[in-house]
């Protein structure tokens, strides 16, 4: 399966509704690699890197986000697979 990675930011309620820990935990479900931080300006921002069909599944559901969050918006950039990642922090 193809590698890829993705740097994604998310806007809405996002901060404070346990979005990073639950992404922590779907991300690690998954398999998937790399890093969840809040932004200064309200938005969460997530890189990660995993197989093609996981790192679809993830960006699904951040979509969602968790029950009590709110995701108004997500910017997806599609970046070049790096293998950076051997695994998957809250910053």
């Amino acid at each position: 399966m193809k590698k890829v990675r993705f740097h994604l930011f998310i806007s809405g309620r996002v901060q404070g509704v346990f979005f990073r820990d639950i992404t922590k935990k779907k991300a690690q479900e998954l398999a998937i690699n790399g890093w969840v931080k809040n932004l200064p300006d309200g938005r969460v921002e997530l890189v990660f890197e995993a197989e093609e069909d996981k790192a679809k599944k993830l960006i699904e559901w951040v979509k969602r986000g968790p029950i009590i969050a709110r995701v108004d918006y997500v910017e997806v950039i599609k970046e070049q697979y790096q293998n950076e990642f051997r695994n998957f922090e809250i910053i």
